[in-house]
């Protein structure tokens, strides 16, 4: 998941509202959102090369979803632990949210580079293993790319400030698609400089990425109501952003 933009104790009616894009080659195979036949109480994408998931919510109300740390090739260790694991330990699992991720920093320095979110309903919390630690959140609107959290790239920077008007027009769901959509490539003056080459820099400057192998596979919207209503609409793409196909789910959380 490269993009992930979150309200949290934001909006009156929606306590925890997520827009997210996700971006991986084509060629790793992938299922969209479903129910987990092995946990049917888990509502998530799964990945179907090393197992795990990028974003997940449950009937108990836990949320996680998670963006790998962009960086050299050389940071990169082949023999480390799938990160997708964490998004599926913690939907799987009973520990609240900031208890998890205190475990999960005394562990997480044998993972690649990575961010994660988690939610229980009663606390959202965030950790990083590149610096930061982990901490829990304040009501607020946060987001998400490849660095850390809140980090003032350009697609993160558009993309929470078209987050916030969409908000305003829940229950509507098309302007977060609409800014999930968004495929301008930003100026090589303002783009980071995160270890790869500037070509791979230009096309993972939009918001939605699309390259002939690499690009934004599912387009994510996740709210969770006062009510305990949770709804989630994904849509999902091919190479040069061919629409593959959508899921909606809605259910009342225990």
């Amino acid at each position: 998941m490269c993009l992930i933009v979150v309200a949290w104790q934001v909006h009156p009616d929606y306590p925890l509202v997520v827009a997210a894009n996700r971006d991986e080659f084509f060629a790793r195979p992938a299922a969209p959102a479903g129910f987990c036949a092995d946990h049917p109480d888990v509502l998530a994408g799964r990945d179907l090369q090393a197992g795990g998931s990028w974003l997940g919510v449950t009937r108990r109300r836990r949320f996680a979803a998670l963006t790998n740390y962009r960086e050299g090739s050389q940071q990169q260790r082949p023999e480390a632990p799938s990160r997708g694991a964490l998004v599926a330990d913690f939907l799987n699992g009973q520990s609240d949210a900031p208890s998890y991720l205190e475990a999960l920093a005394q562990r997480g320095g044998q993972y690649n580079g990575f961010n994660l979110f988690v939610g229980d309903g009663q606390h959202l919390a965030y950790y990083t293993n590149r610096g930061q630690g982990w901490r829990a959140l304040e009501p607020g609107i946060y987001g998400l790319s490849n660095h850390l959290i809140d980090t003032p790239w350009p697609k993160l920077a558009a993309a929470k400030a078209a987050f916030a008007a969409a908000l305003a027009q829940l229950p509507a769901t098309t302007p977060f698609f609409e800014l999930l959509a968004d495929r301008e490539i930003v100026p090589d003056a303002h783009l980071p400089e995160t270890g790869v080459a500037i070509e791979w820099e230009r096309i993972l400057s939009a918001v939605f990425v699309s390259s002939p192998n690499y690009g934004t596979r599912a387009s994510t919207l996740l709210t969770m109501a006062r009510s305990g209503q949770v709804t989630l609409s994904e849509r999902s793409f091919g190479p040069g952003a061919m629409p593959l196909g959508s899921v909606g789910e809605s259910f009342a959380t225990d």
